[in-house]
């Protein structure tokens, strides 16, 4: 019986490296092409401030079905108490520029994994993925549109541009997009909270070193060498639209600098004192 073309590749495949074997050369393996979340987490260990292999890898963060307009995978990652009580978003990288809010995040899976609470967690270490992996950052998406301003607060469609015109003159930096929810990436966080409904949201920013918090529980009074100081409120921004407009708190960290990353014992001062407050608050004991 004459063997088949599949028999004969398959013992082409066998022998050849046998052959090369025995003739001294070594088998060099294929290369396989790195998954999704490898790939996005050798970008970030490039491009961050203190965020190393095994500290991403740790994370172990899985796609949630999100993409920016350059059409870049979204992750996140679950961390849940079987006591859990609470629901927190905590969310990164909303402005590409802001390196340290994405490596804070990231810290914090580690300090959710290590730490008991009653807490579902939910980590979105970068929601900005086009503005953030560029070879000079963005703080807006890969459109140009500043992600922060986009949400759909109340009467959007008039004040957004109005305040972008008459506060920012036209700041490129500030541009809140042709209508609320344009983009992609706002779009999916405006689907999480309505989908997952989070009785917290945590929103990392940098670099003015103050605590900002919109919403209708007592602020915390600070989170480590951060104190409150509440800024203000601005038309499309996710504490507006959160914390004001649907009555979600929401804690916004504003790191000192956008491109160094706090110490670590910083940090993990940083978390306590909002297990703390959450606590407290909101009942996370």
């Amino acid at each position: 019986m004459l063997p088949t073309f599949r028999s004969l590749g398959v013992l082409l495949a066998v022998c050849l490296p046998l052959l090369a074997s025995a003739a001294g050369k070594p088998v060099v393996p294929a290369k396989t092409a790195p998954t999704p979340v490898q790939q996005f987490c050798a970008d970030l260990v490039r491009k961050l401030p203190n965020v190393t292999p095994a500290l991403c890898a740790r994370s172990q963060l899985v796609p949630n079905g999100g993409r920016s307009v350059q059409n870049r995978v979204l992750f996140q990652r679950d961390v849940i108490s079987p006591k859990a009580r609470l629901k927190v978003l905590v969310v990164g990288g909303i402005h590409g520029d802001e390196l340290s809010a994405t490596a804070l995040s990231l810290h914090w899976i580690g300090h959710a994994i290590d730490t008991p609470s009653n807490v579902h967690w939910r980590f979105v270490p970068l929601l900005n993925p086009d503005g953030m992996l560029l070879d000079v950052p963005t703080r807006t998406n890969s459109r140009g549109v500043d992600l922060n301003r986009n949400f759909p607060t109340p009467n959007w469609d008039k004040e957004a541009p109005l305040y972008w015109k008459d506060k920012t003159r036209n700041d490129p930096r500030r541009y809140p997009g042709p209508k609320p929810l344009s983009e992609p990436e706002s779009r999916w966080l405006y689907e999480e909270m309505e989908r997952w409904k989070p009785h917290l949201i945590v929103s990392v920013h940098a670099p003015y070193g103050v605590l900002d918090f919109d919403g209708p529980a007592v602020p915390p009074q600070r989170l480590g060498r951060l104190y409150l100081d509440q800024v203000g409120i601005f038309p499309g921004s996710l504490g507006n639209y959160g914390g004001v407009h649907k009555k979600v708190p929401v804690v916004t960290i504003e790191l000192p600098s956008a491109i160094r990353t706090p110490q670590e014992a910083e940090m993990r001062q940083m978390w306590l004192d909002l297990l703390r407050w959450m606590g407290d608050r909101l009942g996370a004991e």
